[in-house]
């Protein structure tokens, strides 16, 4: 069985630890990335990530990844809310998906409550900081496990 799981990060996460800190926290991307693969690693996974402010740059990864992971984290910024050709990007992946936030999405602006990736996603995990990606690749896993 491969044992690989993608990291997949949208628009603006790139600038963790410099915007709007009292939503997003003090802690960077390098800071996530380094954390989940860590913790991928004491349960036997590799960890890919990638990060793009670009919605295609995002679909060719996960296009390029389908044949090779077996589980994908994503967190798509504001993508989560618009981008209908990365939820048929993500229809495509016969793996479990997670999707994790930093903030809570549904007690923010309005427009932030919807998320249009949801359908594609076995999950959703949000408004627990930096701990999202820990509970977030910990049901990543459990759904791998098939529970």
């Amino acid at each position: 069985m491969n044992k690989t799981i993608l990291l997949l990060h949208g628009p603006n996460l790139n600038m963790l630890g410099k915007r709007e800190k009292a939503h997003y926290g003090s802690f960077t991307l390098s800071d996530v990335e380094n954390s989940v693969r860590e913790w991928a690693a004491t349960r036997g996974y590799a960890l890919e990530a990638f990060q793009s402010n670009h919605e295609g740059a995002l679909i060719d990864r996960i296009h390029e990844a389908i044949p090779h992971v077996c589980g994908m984290l994503i967190n798509a910024g504001a993508l989560t809310h618009y981008s209908y050709a990365l939820l048929d990007a993500l229809l495509l992946c016969s793996f479990p998906i997670v999707e994790v936030h930093i903030s809570p999405i549904h007690q923010r602006e309005p427009f932030r409550h919807i998320s249009v990736i949801r359908p594609a996603c076995a999950d959703q995990i949000t408004g627990l900081g930096f701990d999202s990606y820990r509970v977030g690749l910990d049901r990543l896993l459990e759904l791998m496990d098939g529970n």
